[in-house]
């Protein structure tokens, strides 16, 4: 388990949105809406200015937390240590290429553990052979990496997203959702010319069993 994996309360700011949402393709907005899980990819901000630095990422362990947990409170980018990220919910952390926390996940996180295994064809793998194939996977020069469907895309799995131009999609009860920071909504355009947004080996694991969860407004 990373030294990092620490869970926090999201505690809503009275001025301007911090930019600290992440979006299914792994950028960070600002945005009022805050989502369902908070996370990390270690120290990325100024605490003085409470504003990013250039990079955005410091720590191959991307992880997706609880905002609520034993009744801790953390101000948000007050200090330097991790740097308190949100998402609106985990098939969008999944998308960026985040997986759960060990700490104050740890049911979901060996959940994840098992199914990753499984779909991907190893065993007794540690969380740092996982954000190691993880990174690999997120990342093209910096940028997010883009894959190829595995599969047609109604043979993929409830949970995957896929990226079309510049807007992100859901798959849901045989549906592609638009993804935007307040929740999904459906869409009547044309799927064409998709990429897979979701790391493969993330998504061999979904495949295999683990149910990502995912925002009220894909339920509808």
């Amino acid at each position: 388990m990373a030294s990092n994996e620490s869970p926090i309360r999201n505690s809503p700011f009275a001025t301007r949105p911090l930019q600290n949402r992440v979006t299914p393709t792994g950028d960070i907005i600002a945005t009022p809406h805050r989502g369902l899980f908070t996370g990390n990819r270690g120290i990325i901000h100024d605490p003085a200015t409470k504003t990013l630095l250039k990079r955005r990422w410091s720590s191959p362990a991307w992880i997706t937390c609880l905002c609520e947990f034993r009744g801790w409170r953390r101000p948000v980018m007050a200090r330097r240590s991790w740097t308190e990220l949100f998402f609106l919910d985990e098939a969008t952390a999944f998308a960026a290429g985040h997986r759960p926390c060990f700490f104050c996940r740890r049911d979901d996180a060996r959940r994840f553990r098992a199914a990753w295994e499984a779909g991907n064809g190893v065993s007794d793998v540690s969380a740092k052979a996982i954000d190691a194939a993880l990174h690999r996977e997120r990342l093209d020069q910096g940028k997010k990496r883009l894959h190829p469907l595995p599969m047609p895309l109604p043979d993929l799995p409830e949970g995957a997203m896929v990226q079309q131009g510049e807007d992100s999609f859901l798959l849901m009860h045989g549906k592609a959702l638009l993804w935007s920071p307040a929740g999904y909504a459906a869409s009547e355009r044309p799927l064409e010319n998709l990429e897979l947004l979701t790391p493969p080996s993330t998504l061999r694991a979904i495949i295999a069993g683990y149910r990502p969860v995912v925002h009220p407004t894909a339920l509808g």
